[in-house]
Order: structure tokens, then C-alpha cells, then sequence
């Protein structure tokens, strides 16, 4: 080899050694910059040459590439955990709101106020003919339903909270993944299309980008040999090469009820998140959330329709002579039969009549006394003993057979409410319902109302508690027992739960969430923790292991700077020969 080739040799030292030094100063200056992962000159020698038969000399030092220091699947793991970590988090915050909501245990929660409401009918058991005592029990109903309805609205109101949250968070991971598409254009550029030597700092912004959009979704990224990542959810692409697809909020109509979901903007394609504050989000949405609005609703319901049952059935204080129901029925369903499914008023509702029937009992001014009885045909099977419900009553047939009775009319209001009234001189009242007719339609009823939305005491009850059914004549009390022994009676639309019973299982339920999403958001931020040490240790700058690189290639500097110097002298020598 020449004395130039080993110039060359002195100069390519000079080189390495120096864009080594700007490697490790370049790690000393970021050591505290978030989100910098360490970079490694990576040295090799230069194909060597023969000299000789059989000699071969190496030519030098070439850096072969500049490339971070990372564990890729480690980093997968981590990107993982924080979205298992964030998810968790948002479960945790959801739970606790509710628990705050519910507020069980402190005397201002619905167990107290349903044990008040029966206590008051039971006093009222007690005394039949207390004054005092009928407006206690119609306030009571009021402070309940009241409750009942603020607690719904505040419920709704956190699903709707969550609701905003989930399009805001989804709003950001639409501008990430157009962010990381972007980049990736760039980093690919900046690569020539994957080079051995990598672009670390635009590398660098894409994964903080990445990071933060896990924290939003449980994501799986794929790098792709030009240098590009490409981002799926699940099995669904959303981020490929240069191209993002897009991410939207989408409501769905699910069972009538609209469900906010995560789609793709090209096409729409509904996503699977599962992970991830947006994931958290929707797990307490469809979960923790809409389960307490529908035990809320379900216990509601039950409520007004056990209530109303037994309260319809009596004589009320003053008598009863003009009555009219809150149920609003279109014309086109009154003629169809209440247990038909096409009758969508009565469908709709979370209760509903059966099969049965009730009597009707018209007393004069002296006293005077007659019942009928009106048989409330809803088996579901017609006159040729074949399933349909053309022989159903439907709710024009209800009121003919009110209105046959005699003394008694029954008319059908152009709001589509069912009326009942007497004439002159005679009242009416109802007995031994067992088709649940009356308290559908809102008869005689204590509440007015379908559920926790619009659950109320019926407004003229309120006006004059002396309307208030006690029992099934004046004086008695079989109607105020029945109703506060709901208590503790199974009720069939509860799954044989008591009012007070299959409230406390709720309770319980989002108690038992509450403490399991405690504990797993905890354990998952422990082993988040654990991987971003990993992670710190891999990837993370280490000012005593830089200070001894810049040593070592400051020596490798000086090394190479002294053989030129000595290739030169010997340069010299030959020239002063020649």
C-alpha cells in the first residue's frame, strides 16, 4: 500500500472519529429532552486491498450507519400498557363519578328515599283517616320521584359528558394519525427509502406522536422497510405509509337506542377500540354508565306500575267521579290490541296490561251499590284457537265496555287519553285487577309517568291529597298495606327482585366495578412504570457512558491525526530522496 493510501486511511479515522463526537455530543444535549431516544455511531472497516500474493491491508474506518438505541418490542409493549393504563384510568375516574352519584349509605341517596316513601304509606296504614298524614304520603311520592329524576338527569348528563370526551379524544387521534402519515413521508425522504443510517429526531417525533396516540387507542404498529410505520386498530388499518384514513364519531341505533361508535372517515368502517382513554370511554358509555341508567329506569318503572296497581284498586278519599289517564295514545293504536306488538304505544312501554280482567264498582249518593266486571281478553290467541290478537282487546273495546256500564261513561280525549266519568249523583271505583289495565292507562293512579325520566305524582293528587287511594272503602287500609309492603315483595319485572332489593344490587354492581377498576388501574400503572424504566435503560442518554466515548474518540481523533503527521514526515522524506 501506498503512502497516499495511507493518507487515506488517516483521513477516514479523522472522519469516523469526528461524526462519532457529534453523535455523542448530539446525546449529551438531548439528555434531558423528553421523548429523545440515544443514538450509536456504529463503526466498520473499510474493505481491505491486496498488496501482495496472499496479503491483504485494511483501508481505514467508515461509519456504516447512525442509528437509535431501541428495542422495538419493547417498545410495543409499552405503547400497549400505557393504552391497557389509560383505559383503566378512564374506567376508574367513570366509576368513582357514579359511586360519588349514587352516594349510597349517607342518608341522602335513593335507598333512604324509597324507605321514607314506604314508612309513609305505612303510617298511613295506620292512620286511614289522618289528613295529616295523606299529604305526608303525596309529598313523600313527590320528594321521591323528584329524586329519582334528578338522579336520572345527572346520570344522563355524565353520559353525555363522556360523550363529548369520546369525540374531543377522537377529534385528536384524527389530527395524530395525519400527523404520523406526514412523517412518515418525511422520514422516508430524509432515508432515501431505508438506508442503513436512520433520521433519529423525525423518528423521534413520530414516536412521542405514537405514544400519545396510544394513550388514546390500543394501536399495533408495523415498520415497513422504507422506514413508513403503519398503524392498525385490531385488524383495521388507519395509518398506511403516507396515507391516513381518518377517524370520526358515528351514532349507531342499537335496540331504538343511539350508541356513539368510532369509524373510519373513507369508508366509515366501524373500529374495535378497546384500549386507550377513547376505549375507557366507550366501555363506560355502553357499560357502568348505561347499566345504572337502565336499573335507575327498570326500578322506576316497576315503581310506578306496583304503585299504581295497588293504588288504582280502592276507593280514594274524595270520591271518584271524573278520571282521567296520562297515557297518550295515537289514533292508530287505538284500534289495535294492547298486547299487539305493532301497537306502539303500549310496546314502548316497560310495562304493560295482561291478560285478566278488573270490576267496576258504581255507588249512588245513598249508598247504593253495583259491580261489573270486564274481562280483559289479551291471550294472544284468536277465535280459531290460532296465535294472533284479532279477539285482543284493543283500547276502543276498553272503552265500550266502560261505557256500557251503566252510570258509567268512558270516552277517548283528542289527546288519546283514556277518560272515565259518571253521572250525576254516582262514583266510581275499581276493584281486583288483575290484567294491570288501570295502572297502564293511568286510572285512579298514584304516579303518572314510564320511567326515571318523567316519574311524577299525579298532578291532581298533589292539588288534593284527599284523592289519595288508603283502602277499598273509607276508613280501611288494604290498598296503603299493599303499597308499602312493596318494600320488600318480589316484583316480577325485577326478576322476582324487591324494589328496595334490586335497587342494593345495583349498588353493589357499581361498587364491586368501582373497587376491580381500582385495582387494575393501579396494577397497570405499576407495570407501565416498570416498562419505561426498561425502556429509560435501553434508550435513555447516559452522561458517564458519553463521557467515555468522547474520550475514546478523542484519542481515535488525536491517533489519526499523529499518523497522518507521521505519513507526511515520511512523504517528505521520499520527495527530498527523489
Amino acid at each position: 500500500m501506498s503512502l497516499g493510501g495511507s493518507l487515506l486511511i488517516g483521513q477516514s479515522a479523522l472522519t469516523a472519529s469526528q461524526i462519532a463526537l457529534q453523535v455523542a455530543g448530539n446525546n449529551i444535549a438531548n439528555a434531558s429532552t423528553p421523548g429523545f431516544t440515544r443514538q450509536v455511531a456504529h463503526l466498520s472497516t473499510v474493505r481491505g486491498r491486496q498488496v501482495n500474493t496472499g496479503t491483504f491491508v485494511g483501508r481505514g474506518v467508515q461509519v456504516a450507519g447512525v442509528n437509535r438505541a431501541i428495542d422495538e418490542a419493547l417498545v410495543q409493549r409499552l405503547r400497549n400498557a400505557r393504552s391497557d393504563t389509560a383505559a383503566a384510568q378512564t374506567q376508574q375516574q367513570a366509576l368513582s363519578q357514579i359511586e360519588s352519584l349514587l352516594n349510597e349509605l349517607s342518608g341522602s341517596d335513593l335507598s333512604t328515599q324509597l324507605s321514607e316513601f314506604f314508612n309513609a304509606f305505612s303510617e298511613m296504614a295506620n292512620s286511614p283517616g289522618s289528613s295529616v298524614t295523606r299529604a305526608t304520603v303525596v309529598e313523600q311520592g313527590a320528594a321521591l320521584s323528584s329524586f329519582v329524576r334528578e338522579m336520572r338527569s345527572q346520570l344522563t348528563r355524565q353520559q353525555q359528558q363522556v360523550d363529548t370526551q369520546i369525540r374531543i379524544a377522537t377529534e385528536r387521534a384524527d389530527t395524530l394519525l395525519s400527523q404520523v402519515a406526514e412523517l412518515n413521508l418525511a422520514v422516508t425522504d430524509a432515508e432515501l427509502g431505508g438506508l442503513s443510517s436512520e433520521e433519529g429526531n423525525l423518528r423521534d417525533q413520530r414516536d412521542a406522536i405514537i405514544s400519545e396516540l396510544a394513550d388514546m387507542m390500543d394501536i399495533t404498529v408495523l415498520e415497513q422497510d422504507s422506514g413508513a410505520v403503519d398503524i392498525l386498530v385490531g385488524s383495521t388499518p388507519v395509518v398506511f405509509a403516507g396515507t391516513s384514513r381518518g377517524l370520526q364519531t358515528i351514532v349507531r341505533t342499537v335496540d331504538g337506542a343511539p350508541e356513539l361508535r368510532v369509524a373510519t372517515k373513507l369508508n366509515q368502517e366501524e373500529i374495535n377500540i378497546e384500549g386507550g382513554r377513547i376505549g375507557g370511554f366507550l366501555a363506560q358509555r355502553d357499560g357502568p354508565i348505561g347499566q345504572t341508567i337502565d336499573s335507575l329506569d327498570d326500578l322506576a318503572s316497576a315503581l310506578i306500575f306496583e304503585v299504581n296497581r295497588a293504588h288504582s284498586q280502592g276507593r280514594p278519599g274524595i270520591g271518584l267521579r271524573d278520571a282521567t289517564g296520562w297515557l297518550r295514545v295515537p289514533a292508530a293504536d287505538q284500534v289495535l290490541a294492547l298486547n299487539d306488538p305493532n301497537n306502539e304505544t303500549l310496546a314502548d312501554l316497560p310495562f304493560g296490561p295482561s291478560n285478566g280482567s278488573f270490576r267496576v264498582v258504581i255507588t249512588d249518593q245513598s249508598g247504593n251499590r253495583h259491580e261489573d266486571i270486564i274481562q280483559v281478553d289479551l291471550d294472544g290467541i284468536d277465535n280459531t284457537g290460532a296465535s294472533g290478537f284479532s279477539d285482543d282487546m284493543t283500547m276502543t273495546d276498553l272503552v265500550n265496555a266502560l261505557d256500557a256500564i251503566a252510570n258509567l261513561n268512558a270516552e277517548i280525549t283528542p289527546s288519546g287519553q283514556l277518560r272515565v266519568y259518571t253521572d250525576t249523583g254516582y262514583e266510581v271505583s275499581f276493584r281486583d285487577d288483575t290484567s294491570g289495565v288501570l295502572a297502564t292507562f293511568g286510572i285512579n293512579t298514584y304516579f303518572q309517568g314510564a320511567d326515571a325520566t318523567d316519574i311524577a305524582v299525579r298532578a291532581d293528587l298533589r292539588d288534593n291529597p284527599d284523592r289519595l287511594v288508603v283502602g277499598h272503602e273509607h276508613g280501611t287500609n288494604e290498598n296503603a298495606l299493599a303499597i308499602a309492603n312493596l318494600r320488600e315483595a318480589g316484583v316480577e319485572s325485577l326478576s322476582g327482585e324487591s324494589l328496595t332489593g334490586a335497587w342494593l344490587k345495583t349498588v353493589d354492581r357499581v361498587s364491586v366495578q368501582a373497587n376491580s377498576a381500582n385495582a387494575r388501574a393501579e396494577a397497570l400503572a405499576t407495570v407501565q412504570q416498570s416498562l419505561e424504566a426498561q425502556q429509560a435503560a435501553v434508550s435513555g442518554v447516559s452522561l458517564d457512558e458519553e463521557a467515555i466515548n468522547l474520550i475514546n474518540y478523542q484519542q481515535q481523533y488525536q491517533g489519526a491525526a499523529r499518523f497522518i503527521s507521521v505519513v507526511n514526515e515520511l512523504t517528505q522524506v521520499l520527495l527530498n530522496l527523489v
